[in-house]
């Protein structure tokens, strides 16, 4: 195996879940990388050697912890993280970064939170066919997108199970019940002009209630998320289809072009024709 192996994934179209980048590093003595602050969820897993990770906890203090084989640790999004080889058993680890709409209720459940950084399995087979799932990821990156992605949910089926410690909180079915309705309204109604009280009267929930419970489980608030759920649609289509950007506008539940426009500029940085063009002269 080469000292280092990294993978950048190519495929934007996942929305609850998806890759950025994985890899592989044998680390040579006292090697660090920080401080430094991600965009995404990022999980190492230490295959053998030890090392340290400082990382700034919900509190802004820094905390230094020690991780050795068969631990591991979560970067979590604009976290700042320094962390760094052992001088005479230096790590070697194994990592993938990733994220989506559906990422932060599932790193909930497992316990691992900023205060709370440190991977423990609770379970030696769950522990080694998770990863065994990473190992696969960071050696096939030429795989296709969606078998990539198949391994990344069993990659993270294995992480939730395998954690050592899981959060149960009072009413939390009842809080995910609600949740699935309003992921489900939105996938199915996103075209529509729904406003955020649609989707707390389909939960029949307050309103304020209903956002608070929200971005606790998702991250995003419901008009983040109704925002940018339409948007990867807008661009979905924009990349796969013909359609002009005004057919596009109408099928992601915007009547007026312009304001749409606007919306995907936001997002993307560009405007849904010159997006299209961009990615046209990708390939």
């Amino acid at each position: 195996m080469k000292d280092l192996l990294f993978s950048v994934f190519p495929n934007e179209n996942f929305i609850d879940l998806s890759l950025y980048q994985f890899g592989r590093e044998q680390c040579s003595p006292a090697h660090s990388f920080g401080p430094a602050a991600r965009n995404h969820y990022l999980f190492h897993y230490v295959i053998s050697g030890t090392g340290h990770l400082m990382a700034d906890n919900s509190s802004g203090e820094t905390k230094e912890y020690s991780i050795k084989s068969m631990q591991g640790f979560m970067i979590f999004p604009d976290q700042i993280t320094t962390y760094i080889a052992d001088k005479n058993m230096p790590w070697e680890y194994i990592w993938i970064e990733f994220d989506g709409l559906r990422a932060k209720s599932i790193i909930d459940a497992t316990g691992l939170s900023p205060d709370n950084p440190v991977y423990k399995a609770r379970s030696k087979e769950l522990r080694e066919n998770m990863m065994n799932e990473m190992i696969y990821i960071a050696d096939n990156g030429d795989s296709s997108p969606f078998h990539l992605i198949g391994h990344l949910y069993l990659f993270i089926d294995y992480l939730a199970r395998s954690a050592a410690e899981i959060k149960i909180r009072q009413g939390s079915r009842l809080r995910d019940f609600y949740i699935h309705e309003a992921l489900a309204f939105i996938e199915q109604n996103f075209q529509n002009n729904i406003s955020v009280e649609d989707i707390a009267d389909v939960c029949v929930l307050n309103r304020s209630y209903f956002g608070k419970i929200f971005k606790e489980a998702v991250g995003k608030s419901p008009q983040d998320f109704l925002l940018n759920y339409r948007m990867v649609k807008a661009a979905e289509l924009l990349k796969l289809t013909k359609l002009s950007v005004g057919d596009i506008s109408n099928a992601v539940g915007y009547d007026n072009q312009l304001h749409f426009s606007r919306a995907f500029k936001n997002i993307y940085g560009l405007s849904p024709k010159n997006w299209r063009t961009e990615q046209m002269l990708k390939g």
